[in-house]
């Protein structure tokens, strides 16, 4: 019921600061196609993957379906989920949202050169390979460096987890093989810093965000804002319960600053984000980065990855109808954005799946839920030169394949149907490489990779009734 009567008002009252609201129809999609996203997200939180869930489909410059799903977490008295107004922890779309947009940025600004060696800007990365690494190969998950390392466990301060981060060895030849890497993402942060003379944060928020009006989007939140944001893990190594802070260990070893994670937004903010790179890296008449720049960024260049970016190969969270163009990232704790341009389209999913998740494998239920998300949005639209696509019989949530142990009878009658891979961005830790190829990382494989999410205490933190994996985000 708060879901269909916060949609009525949005449509009503133009959607707040964020994006114009426009029906369905005014940009060529269909609202009853659009209304299984609701049923897909109520699915996802019956069966226990998230309290709650912040979703914002947009086409043609406008917001048009905006919503608030369950509540920040299991409780009946936790404020319910509001998209202009409830603030996720992002986890590795930070990768992209902050880190990338800054590094396009320099680029623009000929203060950052892709094929200039790392060492150029930190000159503490040097010796061996090491010469070799160069800015593209990190934005490519190609440096040679590893998914991750357990800074958490004995940076005694965000200084020293910086240089641990820098002194990391390569685990492979520069640019022959593909490690989905957090520290490579990090060393992007320090690069940032170096060219710019300024703190990561104080950059991306002086150049992208306050343009924008992305007034909910920030590193560190402030006290303040602590009901408004959704709690992550509920007993993790920190010994406390996370609302308002990174859940990432490593993020928050670094101060809560990072190259990888720490970035917290809206669902309408992460919209307005999208539409601006859409527009060619432009909105309401401020440029953020070029066209030309927004283009090389987000094509294909390695595999499925383009320059920080990951690109839909027709599976994992994006699903299989958006288009080869389409580029996204995904975030462990259950946030993804996908921008489709030959749609005009953009999907923003956000959750806290971490946050004592009732499912038994929430991992999968939020694969699913993501792919089901941009699946529906794709076949609502009706204006295809050969009309609209078949609905299908079943989406994933539909058939909750693997969610818990009593839908397994279900999966075998329908496995034909499911396309789903797992190998996308659910697991955090992966520290499997995949040699001159770019598999999709799953929510299983996201956060495997990194080793604090591997300790044991961790994951009986995590999961309460589920096993914890990750990444691709």
């Amino acid at each position: 019921m708060f879901t269909l009567l916060f949609t009525a008002l949005t449509l009503a009252t133009g959607g707040g600061d964020g994006l114009p609201m426009k029906a369905p129809r005014a940009v060529g999609m269909s609202a009853t196609r659009l209304a299984k996203i609701d049923h897909v997200v109520l699915r996802g939180i019956s069966a226990g993957g998230y309290p709650g869930a912040s979703v914002v489909v947009g086409r043609r410059g406008a917001a048009v379906w905006e919503k608030g799903f369950g509540r920040l977490d299991w409780n009946s008295s936790s404020p319910l989920v509001v998209p202009e107004r409830s603030i996720y922890d992002l986890a590795s779309l930070t990768k992209v949202v902050g880190t990338t947009t800054a590094i396009m940025i320099l680029f623009d600004e000929g203060k950052v050169h892709l094929d200039d060696p790392v060492k150029k800007y930190v000159p503490a990365f040097s010796g061996g390979e090491k010469d070799l690494v160069t800015v593209r190969m990190l934005l490519e998950h190609r440096s040679g460096l590893p998914a991750g390392r357990d800074l958490w466990r004995t940076a005694h301060s965000p200084e020293e987890a910086r240089d641990m981060v820098i002194a990391t060895p390569l685990v492979c030849a520069p640019n022959e093989c593909y490690e989905y890497s957090d520290l490579g993402a990090d060393m992007l942060g320090f690069i940032v810093e170096s060219a710019s003379g300024e703190r990561l944060d104080q950059f991306v928020h002086e150049r992208v965000f306050e343009p924008l009006g992305m007034s909910d989007t920030f590193f560190r939140p402030a006290d303040s804002l602590r009901d408004r944001i959704a709690p992550t893990e509920v007993t993790p190594p920190r010994g406390y319960p996370i609302q308002g802070e990174v859940h990432d260990e490593n993020a928050f070893a670094l101060g809560g600053i990072a190259g990888h994670a720490g970035l917290f937004s809206t669902a309408s903010d992460l919209a307005v984000f999208a539409q601006m790179m859409l527009n060619g890296g432009s909105y309401n008449g401020t440029r953020i980065v070029a066209d030309s720049t927004v283009t090389l960024f987000t094509k294909r260049a390695a595999g499925t990855r383009a320059l920080g970016w990951d690109t839909c190969g027709g599976t994992g969270s994006c699903g299989k109808y958006l288009s080869e163009h389409a580029y996204g990232h995904t975030g462990f704790t259950g946030t993804s954005l996908w921008i489709d341009p030959d749609r005009d389209m953009f999907v923003v999913l956000l959750t806290n799946r971490v946050h004592a998740a009732r499912a038994r494998r929430p991992a999968k239920v939020i694969s699913d839920v993501r792919a089901d998300l941009a699946d529906a949005a794709s076949l609502a639209i009706m204006d295809y030169d050969d009309g609209p696509m078949d609905m299908p019989e079943l989406f994933r949530a539909d058939r909750a394949a693997g969610w818990n142990g009593r839908e397994r009878h279900v999966t075998a009658r329908h496995s034909s149907r499911s396309r789903h891979s797992t190998a996308k961005h659910s697991t955090k830790r992966s520290s499997k490489r995949t040699v001159s190829t770019h598999a999709k990382k799953s929510t299983a494989s996201h956060k495997a990779s990194t080793a604090h999410r591997t300790t044991t205490a961790h994951r009986a933190a995590t999961t309460h009734k589920a096993a914890k994996s990750k990444k691709k985000s």
